[in-house]
């Protein structure tokens, strides 16, 4: 298909970077549009009238939102380079793991984005998701998916990069090969893909830009 393909993101964002790591895996062309997230642009709200949000992808002048529905209208709309495997089982298997990670990334997002007893609840709850994804979710697979990266890799990619921004933030350290093997690995193995390493947002720039966050929100809270 041959209609132009823009992607409005924000460069920090987790659900903004897993459909980019879906459209370069896919060897796919296309404008990525940055946006302001406190001054949205008209195309945005345009596009996304219901949630006002990053990502939106548009093909062909028709947009798609929420980011793990994008990755599934991708992975429909050019099946070269799948995402998903071709096993009926293993799909469903994939499609569980994805969906586990839309229900629970949402909310463990907040730890950003709070302080205090609401940020410490948002911690309970990654680290019970972390157990789960290390007892149940990977075996002794690379990926989630078997040797090479897959939709519920891409769902949980916030995990490889997002998540020791925050460990530094806080200066605790929850993710090691001590205590989650499994997902460790994984997190080595997931970051070592080029297409993920050469897309990731600078570690400095997003400690300074969540550390101001935090403190102004440590701040408000004071007040």
């Amino acid at each position: 298909m041959g209609e132009e393909l823009k992607l409005f993101g924000y460069w920090s964002s987790p659900f903004s970077c897993r459909v980019k790591w879906a459209l370069k895996l896919k060897g796919l062309d296309y404008e990525y549009i940055e946006e302001d997230l406190f001054n949205k642009s008209a195309l945005l709200l345009q596009y996304n009238p219901i949630y006002k949000k990053i990502p939106v992808l548009v093909h062909g002048g028709k947009p798609v939102v929420e980011s793990i529905v994008i990755l599934q209208y991708i992975e429909e709309t050019w099946p070269e380079n799948p995402l998903l495997p071709t096993d009926p089982y293993e799909r469903a298997v994939a499609r569980f793991w994805t969906k586990f990670a839309e229900d629970k990334t949402s909310s463990i997002w907040s730890m950003f984005h709070t302080v205090g007893e609401k940020q410490e609840k948002a911690i309970k709850g990654c680290l019970e998701m972390l157990r789960t994804i290390e007892e149940h979710g990977l075996g002794e697979k690379k990926f989630f998916g078997g040797e090479t990266i897959g939709l519920a890799d891409l769902a949980f990619g916030w995990i490889a990069h997002w998540l020791g921004v925050l460990e530094d933030l806080l200066d605790q350290k929850w993710v090691d090969a001590h205590t989650f093997p499994r997902l460790h690995a994984w997190i080595q193995n997931f970051r070592e893909v080029s297409v993920i390493k050469e897309n990731l947002p600078d570690r400095d720039q997003m400690f300074l830009f969540y550390k101001c966050r935090m403190e102004k929100l440590s701040a408000s809270a004071s007040n």
